[in-house]
């Protein structure tokens, strides 16, 4: 969807989308009233459904594929590629691209989310308008050669719409089904419905609750913030102060501080001798900058 609004803030409203989100929440309101009739196996596996979503998104398009924050070898690379296309958030390119766009012009009119327009744009509504003409025009000068030049993501976007239909929708579907007998109907709206909805509002939450709401210890002159709440649903994506002041560490958190999963699974990747050259910011840095721009708060 490249196609600019009108200049200024009067941005066409993209009907289709606003039906489609409309359909899959109410799905999902549907979906919670079948929880009680579901098995305890579909619960879990619709869990572990959000959890692979999740990495697909936080340690693949953001961490590794956005800021270059680490490398990893092809299986990995393939695994998450895998994981984004269960999220459904756009493929990898994409997403990345519009990511770099939002850091390099946060809270301005090429902030695909500016979350100075509110809470409602930032979270969901950036999605029912047209792009602003900022958002394609500034990108259009940013670099994203690097990610074409990985045959992963080449791979990922070119055969995107069918690898979604299978990550997303049929294996979390067919296997509740298959493997211990779980009907399609609860299958479905609970492995792929709602927990697709689920993880899509919670990494919405980064970019409004994120920039909106908690402490700035790092940098007390930009919106993002601490947000604890965040950072247990995105499974560390909250600690959002820190990740705007230093994008590029991987653990997009202060390390040792408290609760990130995604840094747990990069680190044991790196165990297992699948991620190298994981970048971070030096406690000297971090300390130096906390001085000089934070809030006090930490």
């Amino acid at each position: 969807s490249g196609e600019a609004g009108p200049a200024g803030g009067g941005q066409a409203i993209v009907w289709r989308n606003v039906v489609l989100m409309g359909l899959l929440h109410l799905g999902a309101v549907y979906a919670l009233s079948l929880v009680p009739r579901a098995q305890l196996l579909t619960l879990l596996w619709a869990y572990f459904c959000f959890l692979m979503t999740a990495l697909g998104v936080t340690a693949g398009a953001h961490r590794l594929w956005s800021h270059r924050s680490y490398k990893a070898k092809l299986p990995l690379r393939i695994f998450l590629a895998a994981a984004n296309s269960m999220a459904f958030q756009n493929d990898i390119y994409e997403w990345s691209r519009d990511h770099r766009v939002h850091h390099k012009y946060s809270e301005t009119d090429a902030d695909p989310h500016n979350a100075r327009r509110g809470f409602f744009f930032s979270h969901i509504g950036w999605l029912f308008v047209r792009k602003h003409r900022d958002v394609i025009e500034k990108g259009r000068k940013l670099d994203f050669t690097d990610l074409l030049d990985d045959p992963v993501v080449r791979f990922q976007r070119k055969y995107y719409k069918s690898s979604v239909v299978l990550m997303c929708f049929v294996i979390p579907t067919v296997v509740p089904w298959y493997l211990w007998g779980e009907s399609l109907w609860n299958a479905y709206f609970l492995a792929s419905i709602l927990r697709y909805t689920i993880s899509l509002n919670v990494t919405w939450l980064v970019n409004s609750a994120a920039h909106m709401y908690g402490n700035r210890p790092y940098d007390k002159y930009i919106n993002p913030r601490q947000n604890t709440f965040v950072t247990l649903g995105a499974i560390g994506e909250g600690f959002h102060n820190y990740h705007h002041t230093f994008p590029f560490d991987y653990s997009a958190s202060e390390l040792g501080l408290k609760f990130n999963p995604t840094t747990w699974f990069i680190d044991f990747m790196f165990w297992l001798g699948l991620v190298t050259d994981r970048k971070q910011a030096p406690k000297e840095m971090i300390q130096a900058r906390k001085e000089r721009t934070g809030d006090g708060s930490a």
